[in-house]
């Protein structure tokens, strides 16, 4: 072999070592740049909390028994204890009891971002839930004021569901809109995500309606940790859960009471209390300046 063959050789094996190298960084989460969401003292969250709603709930603000109207418990209220913390070997979890219907919401807004926590169910559920599915969810892109949509709880936003047997489904709240891979409902179905369909529209002015179910069920036992990861960029967003995607979604957005559509692709991260006790750990976010090859090939 001579000189130059041998040069040219020595460049192949450094220059594919080093794209070893960085493609083994890239994928591992650990090596991303996070900022760690929890403490023990929620600094970067505030907590709304409404209603503890009862079973026949309709939508209409709830009354007392003589009739008048109950206004909801308000923003960061210190005399209920609905979110807490406690340490178990190195990990900080937030305990969520469910009881009254709220949220966690962060201080910041984020945009363009990959999100991440893991969560797995408690035991006790209250009123309205105590005979149906335990229930949560990350609602994004969360704006404007508190307690806007059906149950009077959450900010105008997406969500990412947290459900039993529906983790990854995709409600709006109040007049969100945004486009999913789904096959199309008839009669009674509800749409249901999946790779290979076209989009369609999901709001309340929808022919579709504002619900759309996760492509294949991929949560763990009710006594494990489940990891999500929210992936958001320019409207775009992708639901993840235990490292399958089981939503791909596209064009977030609001529509305005004259029918103009407003892009929605920035805003708070709200963490629901949705009657079901819930514990949340290792909530983290990074922002991100694109989506991966593989990502991106899904839309």
């Amino acid at each position: 072999m001579n000189f130059s063959k041998l040069i040219f050789a020595a460049f192949i094996l450094v220059f594919s070592c080093s794209q070893v190298k960085e493609s083994t960084n890239t994928t591992k989460a650990e090596d991303y740049d996070w900022d760690e969401l929890i403490d023990t003292n929620l600094s970067k969250w505030d907590n709304y909390l409404s209603y503890q709603h009862q079973p026949g709930y309709n939508g209409t603000q709830p009354k007392d028994e003589n009739g008048e109207l109950i206004e909801p418990i308000g923003l960061n209220n210190p005399d209920y204890n609905v979110f807490s913390t406690f340490k178990e070997g190195e990990d900080i979890i937030i305990k969520n009891t469910g009881e009254y219907y709220g949220c966690l919401i962060t201080k910041e807004d984020y945009k363009n971002y990959h999100f991440q926590l893991k969560y797995k169910w408690g035991d006790t559920t209250w009123a309205y839930r105590k005979n149906l599915l335990k229930d949560s969810g990350i609602l994004y892109h969360s704006v404007g004021p508190n307690g806007v949509e059906y149950w009077r709880s959450w900010m105008l936003s997406q969500e990412f569901q947290i459900m039993e047997g529906h983790t990854g489904d995709f409600w709006s709240q109040a007049n969100s809109a945004i486009d999913i891979k789904a096959y199309k409902p008839e009669s009674v179905l509800d749409p249901l995500a999946h790779e290979s369909q076209d989009y369609l529209p999901i709001s309340f002015n929808s022919p579709y309606r504002n619900y759309c179910r996760r492509s294949n069920n991929n949560e763990k036992p009710h006594d494990e940790w489940n990891t999500l990861d929210l992936y958001c960029f320019e409207g775009k967003s992708l639901h993840v859960v235990n490292g399958e995607v089981v939503m791909i979604l596209k064009n977030s957005r609001y529509i305005e009471e004259d029918g103009n559509e407003v892009p929605l692709v920035k805003g708070k991260i709200q963490l629901q209390s949705e009657a079901a006790e819930i514990f949340f750990k290792d909530i983290r976010i990074r922002e991100i300046d694109s989506l991966t090859q593989k990502q991106k090939a899904l839309f």
